[in-house]
């Protein structure tokens, strides 16, 4: 009977399974548990705010009006704060499980139930997030967890397929955001588009400042690696090692100088990880002078059991069929960036900056306790990331995601939205649920008379400037994007 079920390896032959990746296993898959987890507790913290009964987009209005088979998400049979509470509390446990490898010590259906659980949690938790969970890192990470459920456990050997499929998304990530840049902004064409980033992207850290002030031929050179790291590296993933470990490599590095001048939530960590999950075990064991895994004999390597090997065959082949519209893309003149082809994102398209602003303006929202009040009365709230307080140095919070900061950075290039009046009514209700997603309250929890948005134009101080003032930023009004409201003029919205 055992030999019923399973295979000796070397019956199944190098097409189907490879010694060469246990390494790459573990790295995949606990680093997708770290970034699991991560998002699991943003979601605690931020999801009810911003979705929940009395968020700004409240998900039952989304499910209402969108059917499960566009949206499949648990939330489509029932939502509720507490069973928002609920997956998130259970998925940073699975996730953080993940990362100690409790799940991987099992048989390996038992690692793929667990992150295929927490992929359908977070599944559910994007489907329905709406504008809050528009972005590429999310499809991503939804994508990765997929991927990495059906790596299995040391139980079993690595998947020669699987590896190629792996190969295949961090291709789509680097060479989609590859040709959206070439194919659109012309700045990146002349290389002057670093010129303006460094000052210009949604979320700038502590050192982007600095970045943004280095020499113009510096940022020729960003522009110049970036083309090469995204349009031509990634073809090394095709051909035998240790080309693929290599592109894994440079992957790892350049994503390292984006995490060190930006804040791009996890998109960054995520390429990280796939970037390391491309060294295979000899290129390892090479690097450490020998020190790495050991090189695996026919006595010690796993048998391959036919529950194991015809699930995952089949998911391969579904990857490979969905894989169809997602390489026409990358193929076509009319790329879209970011976009998902079925509604369980499991291949899905990438890309990044396929336009680059060159000013940067910013809503400051502020309120007072004024009946009447004057130009002195209002007071300015403070955002956790966004930049506001000119003298204050952009923070470093990636790879947590702020996604009230964020979305604000898209309202002057035209992607406001229904969500502002209800923002509006929140800080006028002093919710305190909404509070706690700023940085800092003018009011200490007292309910303002009024609240209003201005619009500011940003830029850099120059280091004279900077040396003068200590600021890090230099702004001027431009317009008013929402004038003074009271939640007498708010009444008549669906706020509730």
């Amino acid at each position: 009977m055992p030999e019923q079920l399973g295979w000796p390896l070397e019956r199944l032959g190098d097409w189907w399974a490879t010694a060469d990746y246990d390494v790459a296993r573990e790295v995949l898959q606990r680093g997708v548990g770290v970034l699991l987890c991560l998002a699991f507790l943003q979601a605690l913290g931020q999801f009810r705010p911003l979705l929940g009964d009395h968020g700004l987009l409240p998900v039952r209005r989304f499910t209402a009006r969108v059917r499960f088979r566009d949206a499949p998400s648990l939330f489509h049979l029932h939502y509720s704060d507490r069973l928002l509470v609920v997956v998130g509390v259970l998925g940073t446990a699975g996730g953080a499980a993940v990362v100690v490898g409790l799940p991987q010590t099992g048989p390996w259906w038992v690692t793929t139930a667990v992150l295929l659980a927490l992929w359908a949690g977070y599944l559910s938790i994007v489907t329905v997030g709406q504008r809050f969970y528009a972005f590429g890192w999310e499809t991503l990470l939804c994508e990765l967890a997929f991927l990495a459920a059906w790596f299995g456990s040391p139980a079993v050997p690595v998947p020669l397929l699987l590896v190629l499929a792996a190969r295949w998304l961090l291709f789509r990530l680097e060479l989609g955001a590859g040709l959206i840049k070439w194919r659109g902004d012309p700045a990146w064409r002349d290389l002057t588009a670093m010129d303006y980033h460094h000052e210009t992207q949604p979320m700038p850290g502590p050192f982007s400042w600095h970045a943004h002030h280095l020499p113009r031929w510096w940022h020729r050179t960003e522009v110049v690696g970036n083309h090469v790291t995204q349009l031509l590296v990634p073809w090394l993933l095709w051909l035998p090692q240790p080309l693929p470990s290599v592109a894994g490599g440079v992957v790892v590095l350049t994503q390292g100088w984006l995490v060190l001048t930006g804040n791009f939530a996890w998109l960054n960590w995520a390429a990280i990880v796939l970037g390391a999950a491309m060294v295979s075990d000899g290129v390892w064991r090479a690097l450490l002078g020998g020190l790495g895994p050991a090189t695996p004999d026919a006595a010690t390597t796993p048998e391959v059991p036919i529950a194991y090997l015809v699930p995952a065959s089949a998911v391969v082949v579904v990857l490979a069929v969905l894989s169809v519209r997602p390489a026409l893309n990358l193929a076509s003149r009319h790329q879209r960036m970011n976009a998902s082809f079925e509604p369980l994102r499991l291949v899905n398209a990438y890309g990044a900056f396929g336009s680059v602003t060159r000013r940067r303006d910013e809503v400051v929202v502020e309120g007072t306790l004024a009946e009447r009040p004057g130009p002195d009365d209002w007071r300015e709230y403070g955002f956790r990331g966004k930049p506001g307080d000119v003298g204050r140095r952009p923070p470093q919070v990636a790879p947590y995601h702020l996604r009230l900061d964020w979305v604000l950075w898209f309202v002057p290039l035209g992607a406001a939205g229904p969500w502002m009046p209800r923002l509006c009514a929140r800080l006028l209700e002093a919710d305190p649920a909404t509070l706690r997603l700023l940085r800092r309250d003018p009011f200490d929890g007292a309910r303002p008379r009024w609240v209003r948005m201005r619009l500011f134009r940003y830029r850099y101080t120059t280091p004279d400037e900077r040396r003068r003032s200590g600021d890090w930023w230099v702004r001027h009004e431009l317009e008013v994007v929402v004038d003074p409201v009271d939640l007498a003029l708010l009444s008549d919205l669906p706020l509730s």
